[in-house]
């Protein structure tokens, strides 16, 4: 309830800050020099992902017992925010994985675990998600791929869009109707899909604002054939098994709009205390100040909230539905508001690719429409506060 929630506060162990300074060192050698060149080709940057995979960091959440690090719910956000602070696009690599996999650690059993997960974890496969249809995005409930039993397994006919790392992952948890009658509460189930499966096929890559070097494509699936032992969980459950990875999931979102907007911060502050003006640098005027402190103040409020309801997520707190809105929505939204001022802060040059704080500001408005548009989360928590 609402009234009841438990405020616990989150712990950053050492552990934590060893963790966040390997991943900054990382991203200021490997990654932060190429996001520029990411962004222009609209490539999938394999040089990052190998330089991820080789420190851990591509799947940090993978279980110790599957080959994994062991990292937890925070250090998942550290890792996803500290690239995306140079990198926007290179943060999906680490964010889809556990997009990807979530499904099959909350529901899936113990041999599918054991077959994916490892696979994941050394970084020989990468796994996306695939929930949102053409006709059925904010009403994920809506879908119409279509699941049947058949010669043991399922005949899967359908499509799904915006699948992030479609064509780059080897494997998809795709959500399907397997009972019209029943609805969302029993009527969907969720499956594991190759790559390479016959009938799988990829729509013509998508055309977009920002988050350039992470390929997104529709899925298409055309009797494609799936064997029984690759549904996740029982029969009928594929929605609440979605619905419940995107609690888990929209907390990283949060983590990742967190580290653009620090980007952004990081090229103003710079900027504005070299920016002559006037005869002084821009930083002594007021209004600059207010601006810098305002945004500062935001984003410290929105990492905060992003930490905290990572800490629900480890410790699956039943409130953690509602801090995983929250922190998504609040840090998307701070992020298109601050990387929007990093801009204005650098006046005309913040307009032009000279700068990063152009490509910060397109990065950033998609958090405010994936995994839930924040019009959604809004419902999300009005629900969880009025249940």
């Amino acid at each position: 309830m609402a009234g009841n929630m438990d405020f616990q506060q989150f712990n950053l162990t050492d552990e934590h800050m060893a963790l966040r300074e390997a991943v900054q060192d990382l991203v200021r050698d490997k990654i932060a020099p190429r996001a520029a060149d990411i962004d222009e080709t609209g490539e999938f940057p394999w040089d990052v992902y190998e330089a991820l995979r080789a420190s851990g960091f591509h799947a940090i959440h993978i279980p110790e017992a599957y080959g994994g690090e062991g990292g937890d719910a925070l250090a998942a956000c550290l890792v996803i925010e500290e690239v995306a602070r140079g990198c926007a696009s290179s943060s999906l690599i680490p964010a889809v994985n556990k997009l990807g996999t979530m499904p099959l650690m909350v529901a899936g059993d113990e041999a599918l675990l054991q077959t994916y997960l490892p696979q994941v974890a050394s970084g020989a496969a990468m796994f996306s998600y695939a929930l949102s249809e053409r006709e059925a995005g904010s009403d994920a409930a809506a879908m119409k791929a279509r699941a049947v039993e058949k010669d043991g397994g399922w005949v899967l006919n359908g499509q799904k869009s915006w699948i992030s790392n479609a064509g780059i992952s080897t494997y998809y948890t795709v959500m399907a109707v397997t009972d019209p009658e029943k609805g969302a509460r029993g009527g969907i189930s969720a499956f594991v899909v190759h790559g390479d499966d016959e009938g799988f096929s990829l729509g013509t890559p998508e055309r977009k604002l920002g988050i350039h070097g992470s390929p997104t494509r529709e899925i298409l699936f055309d009797n494609c054939w799936i064997p029984g032992d690759r549904i996740v969980g029982a029969p009928g459950t594929g929605f609440q098994t979605a619905m419940s990875t995107l609690d888990h999931t929209r907390v990283t979102i949060g983590a990742q709009a967190v580290g653009i907007a620090q980007g952004a911060l990081d090229v103003a502050t710079a900027y504005v205390k070299d920016r002559q003006q006037f005869g002084k640098p821009i930083s002594s005027f007021q209004g600059i100040q207010f601006m810098i402190a305002d945004m500062a103040m935001k984003l410290e409020a929105a990492r905060q909230l992003v930490y905290v309801a990572a800490a629900k997520s480890e410790r699956q707190d039943p409130d953690l539905t509602f801090f995983g809105a929250a922190a998504k929505c609040f840090a998307s939204d701070m992020a298109m508001e601050i990387t929007t001022d990093a801009v204005q802060a650098l006046g005309g040059a913040g307009y032009t690719k000279d700068w990063p704080v152009e490509r910060y500001m397109r990065d950033a408005k998609i958090t405010q429409i994936y995994e839930g548009t924040n019009q959604v989360q809004r419902i999300v928590m009005a629900k969880s506060l009025l249940r």
